[in-house]
């Protein structure tokens, strides 16, 4: 593919995504890409935010778009889509040993969930316990999980990837889905 063909396909792939409206809840802005993995980058960072408390922040994450024509082997495909979400949990999930299975578990249901066909998937979910002591001791122990993972898409219709990765910091937020036939009013961009 000739560097024009990969820049029309790269942007009319960012007007697409910028056309995906995603729960009020969930705060999206465009933050710088990394330049060195991949010709084309696109970088999304998102806050979701209380419907109660708009100043409460219930989870946060990051949505990586890379696209490089020359396929690398690894990806299996042009595009690559790296994400990352992030949560606190209530403390007593700390020890449940399901905790990792089950975020990954949430990924993989929201991109089923919308439809959106992958291969090359990669990731990590970590569970991060915090304990105060000395000055801090007032303060109740934490528990915050992380969701690493990547994957290529099987189609140039990243749109359903967003959604999914929307989905899931919803879920790890902890809202409640939307019922069936309810559609979220458009969200914030910032």
């Amino acid at each position: 593919m000739i560097s024009g063909e990969a820049t029309a396909e790269f942007d009319a792939a960012v007007r697409a995504l910028s056309a995906v409206r995603l729960r009020p809840e969930v705060r999206i802005t465009e933050v710088p890409a990394p330049s060195r993995i991949a010709p084309y980058a696109l970088a999304l960072e998102a806050e979701v935010h209380s419907a109660q408390d708009a100043d409460e922040e219930l989870a946060s994450g990051r949505f990586v778009i890379l696209h490089d024509p020359a396929g690398p082997e690894p990806w299996e495909g042009t595009w690559r889509i790296v994400t990352f979400a992030r949560a606190e949990l209530e403390p007593e999930t700390a020890t449940d040993p399901m905790l990792g299975g089950v975020g990954w578990s949430w990924l993989t249901d929201s991109l089923q969930a919308a439809d959106a066909h992958y291969v090359a998937d990669a990731g990590t979910v970590t569970r991060v316990v915090s304990e105060s002591f000395a000055g801090l001791e007032e303060r109740e122990p934490s528990v915050e999980m992380e969701i690493r993972a990547s994957w290529t898409p099987v189609d140039d219709d990243l749109t359903r990837h967003l959604q999914a990765w929307g989905a899931l910091l919803c879920t790890v937020a902890g809202l409640e889905p939307l019922p069936d036939g309810v559609v979220a009013l458009p969200g914030q961009r910032r």
